[in-house]
């Protein structure tokens, strides 16, 4: 009895196996006939319909929406992305396809087939290093860095940084939220942006000012080089200073480089600085300045020695070192090496009479000029030029905030940098970050600019061939009647010769009204906004041998209300 009721079992279980898998083969024959019942793609609806109908479908339902915008939103930002401008490019019959439009042995189009189906993305294809690059931008606009504990000293005179939590946004989840949010839904993305709280404390603040800032700050340091000593005033450290958040606890740091200068000066009784080769330039050619070796004080040995003493007071603030021959950092022979021998490109823009432009570009020139950028190194401008500050120089001018223009230090600066950027355009270097105005300047070559604020937007370009590059600039100052001249050239050996070309403008786009409040408020006329390609040709015996293009977006500029 037991036999046969294990033998009985065996043909149901067996049974059902085979029923299972004509089942399972049947389904397989269903799918791909036809798309399951409900089906929608990109919210075209293709259910029950062949591929080729489905295909049909896709077509004609996308044609009308594939360019529409999609929208970002971030509190009361708001960012439009334009499809043409990444080359989003549907693949109809893929995105069919995939949404059962082939036979499947998953069991999940099988079940598609018998309970109906869903709403399936498109399958498209996107220029995903120009999403990058606008997402980037868009991101440094929205960014607001995290701040940490710190402090910093102006004419000796500590500067708190008081802790700040940051909102910093998710770069990747952004621009998978453009992809995903195309032909799929009209409303807004909302821009996924991640809360960073800073290490430091207020009161972490608060007790570095009493044990670290409160006695760096309290006398001199008795420095004895080599039997010699001299006093070295506060100032002298000051500017390299600062406390900062260091394994989890405020410490001293002090920065060699910045040291460096100070300490000559605080030290040229007992010392001989060095001195580096440099570039003057005569008849369109530079000349090299040799170098000379110095006896004196290592800023990376002394910050080492110094640390440590500024918390001490009376007689335990001395430190003793000894004098060492000084090689310049950049010595004779090695500017030799350089092969800079030739103006390789040089640029001009110009600027109405204005006071301020004279100071704040001189200033900022000043600062650039005769840097010498080695093989394989990337310039900064935010890093040469330091902050556009008072203390440094700089003075009140029109600058670009939030579509509209205001008085903040150092207008103007944005034309040494777009100068500097085509000068350094037309010498074939490569472009690591710019960022083009907010609004279009006519004063500006169209599409071919940058602006720069420091601490968030800077240029940098990175030297790729292996010869150097020295900087030149200089500003011809405006006067009543005649237009002020900032000029950039750059010297090297030159391996292209370059030229540029343009697109025409596209992506029209108008700008609103606004109403704003406040002594700073400027009334302001509407502008248009839009986008053009900029191309960057390497022409090598007389042939061009490589192409550059980068899309610059203007956004449309508000009509401005002052009340």
């Amino acid at each position: 009895m037991k036999a046969r009721t294990k033998v009985r079992a065996g043909w149901v279980l067996g049974a059902l196996a085979l029923a299972l898998a004509a089942g399972y083969v049947a389904g397989w024959f269903m799918t791909g006939r036809t798309l399951p019942r409900n089906t929608t793609i990109a919210r075209v609806d293709v259910g029950s319909m062949t591929p080729s109908q489905a295909q049909q479908a896709l077509a004609k339902g996308i044609a009308d929406h594939r360019d529409e915008p999609i929208e970002a939103r971030y509190r009361s930002t708001s960012i439009e992305f334009l499809p043409a401008e990444f080359d989003f490019k549907v693949d109809v019959a893929e995105s069919v396809r995939q949404a059962g439009g082939q036979r499947s042995w998953s069991p999940r189009a099988i079940w598609a087939v018998v309970a109906g189906g869903s709403d399936h993305p498109p399958v498209f294809t996107v220029n995903d290093g120009a999403l990058k690059a606008a997402v980037d931008q868009h991101s440094a606009k929205i960014d607001v860095p995290v701040l940490e504990p710190r402090i910093t000293f102006v004419k000796s005179e500590p500067q708190l940084q008081q802790p700040r939590v940051g909102d910093i946004v998710d770069r990747l989840a952004f621009a998978r939220a453009i992809k995903g949010a195309y032909l799929m839904t009209s409303s807004p993305v909302s821009i996924p942006v991640e809360r960073v709280r800073p290490e430091g404390t207020t009161e972490d603040l608060n007790a570095a000012v009493r044990d670290i800032a409160t006695p760096a700050i309290s006398g001199p340091v008795k420095l004895t080089v080599s039997g010699k000593s001299v006093d070295l005033p506060v100032a002298t450290w000051t500017p390299a200073l600062s406390i900062d958040m260091v394994d989890g606890q405020m410490a001293a740091v002090l920065d060699p480089e910045k040291l460096s200068g100070p300490l000559l000066k605080a030290t040229a009784s007992v010392t001989n600085p060095p001195k580096n080769a440099s570039f003057t330039f005569a008849d369109g050619k530079p000349v090299l300045q040799p170098s000379r070796q110095g006896v004196g004080v290592d800023p990376e040995r002394l910050a080492i020695s110094l640390a440590p003493v500024l918390k001490e007071q009376g007689a335990e603030r001395a430190i003793a070192v000894q004098a060492t021959v000084v090689d310049p950092e950049l010595t004779t022979q090695k500017a030799q090496a350089l092969g800079i021998k030739e103006r390789v490109s040089d640029f001009v823009t110009y600027y109405p009479p204005t006071r301020y432009r004279d100071i704040n570009q001189s200033e900022a020139a000043r600062r650039i000029n005769g840097y010498v950028l080695k093989p394989g190194e990337t310039f900064s401008f935010n890093k040469v030029v330091g902050p556009r500050t008072a203390s440094n120089g700089f003075v009140k001018g029109g600058v670009i905030s939030n579509g509209a223009f205001v008085n903040d230090y150092g207008g103007g600066v944005s034309q040494v940098a777009t100068t500097t950027f085509n000068a350094s355009f037309f010498a074939g270097l490569e472009d690591i970050e710019h960022h083009p105005h907010s609004l279009y300047l006519s004063r500006y070559p169209v599409g071919r600019e940058a602006t720069v604020s420091y601490g968030s937007l800077d240029l940098r370009f990175k030297n790729p061939y292996d010869t150097g590059i020295v900087i030149r600039a200089w500003v011809n100052k405006s006067a009543p009647g005649r237009q002020g001249e900032m000029h950039v050239e750059m010297y090297g050996t030159k391996v292209y010769k370059i030229t540029a070309g343009k697109s025409e403008r596209y992506n029209f786009r108008s700008g609103g009204t606004r109403v704003l409040k406040g002594d700073d408020c400027a009334p302001q006329s509407p502008m248009q906004g839009f986008s053009i390609d900029i191309h960057r040709y390497f022409h090598q015996s007389g042939k061009v041998v490589r192409k550059e293009t980068h899309t610059t977006r203007y956004k449309a500029g508000d009509r401005i209300v002052c009340e």
